[in-house]
């Protein structure tokens, strides 16, 4: 019985008396063939993969290597869409939900980003302010174009005007300022730039200055308990050395109703919501 074993898949079978099981010997060469060549049919899950199952392996594989390239292909699309973006990340703030209005230029935008990073509004310094050589290098531009930059927002403005030598406001000051900061549509930055008029000191005229800048911020403080307050007030005190205002600026709105000359108007503070994108 151990000679027959061999000859069951693989070899020629021993010599065995016909009839007993062993394959007669023309059939030698079919024997060779279902030991070690292509199988013979076979009933299903004893080794055998139908081509139908084979296919649809060959999909799912196609399937799975296909999405790890789309998603690739989309992450590089957005990285190149954020590389475009023209606002640089160094100089973004939070952008104002109203679009931008007619004198939102390049030039205006630019400086508005200088002075919200360098006067207080971003990076942690809320409200800190800036002094009047502070302000000029941060501008980088002459005083009667920084002033240029700022008269088309006439109707988004107004001039808060002292007594000479004080800061502290009046009625009709505290009118004015909260007329102007209670019409803040959709804009995120309320400026406040303070000046004096040139008697007196420079030393002594820049520190009125930003009493007078600081005491429109109190009063905003005090009148609106708005806890955002400090992150969308930005303060300049210029003193009477940088930008003082031109009698053209007497058209805007003011909270003297008295004649206007250049150093009555330039006992003030100037304050206004800025529209722009930034």
């Amino acid at each position: 019985m151990s000679g027959e074993s061999p000859g069951r898949g693989v070899g020629t079978p021993t010599a065995s008396p016909a009839g007993r099981g062993s394959s007669p010997v023309g059939s030698t060469g079919e024997s060779r063939g279902r030991g070690v060549g292509t199988p013979t049919a076979s009933p299903a899950g004893r080794g055998s993969f139908p081509v139908g199952s084979i296919g649809a392996r060959i999909a799912v594989l196609v399937v799975l290597l296909a999405i790890p390239a789309g998603l690739t292909g989309a992450w590089i699309r957005g990285a190149d869409a954020r590389l475009t973006d023209p606002r640089a990340p160094g100089e973004v703030a939070p952008v104002a939900a109203a679009s931008d209005v007619a004198y939102c230029n390049p030039e205006l935008k630019r400086i508005l980003r200088r002075v919200l990073m360098s006067c207080g509004l971003v990076g942690g310094n809320a409200a800190r302010g800036c002094q009047p050589i502070q302000a000029k290098n941060v501008a980088t531009m002459s005083g009667h174009d920084f002033n240029a930059l700022f008269k088309p927002m006439q109707d988004r403005g107004g001039i808060i005007q002292f007594d000479q030598d004080r800061y502290d406001l009046d009625a009709s000051d505290l009118a004015l300022v909260d007329q102007v900061f209670a019409d803040q549509r959709g804009a995120s930055w309320f400026f406040v730039v303070a000046r004096a008029s040139p008697e007196g000191s420079a030393l002594h005229n820049r520190e009125l200055s930003r009493q007078r800048a600081e005491g429109v911020m109190t009063h905003l403080r005090e009148r609106f308990k708005d806890p955002d307050l400090d992150k969308e007030v930005g303060l300049l005190w210029l003193g009477e050395e940088y930008a003082q205002l031109e009698t053209e600026f007497c058209a805007w709105k003011r909270s003297s109703t008295g004649a206007c000359t250049t150093d009555q108007l330039n006992r003030s503070a100037f304050v206004a919501w800025i529209d722009c994108q930034l």
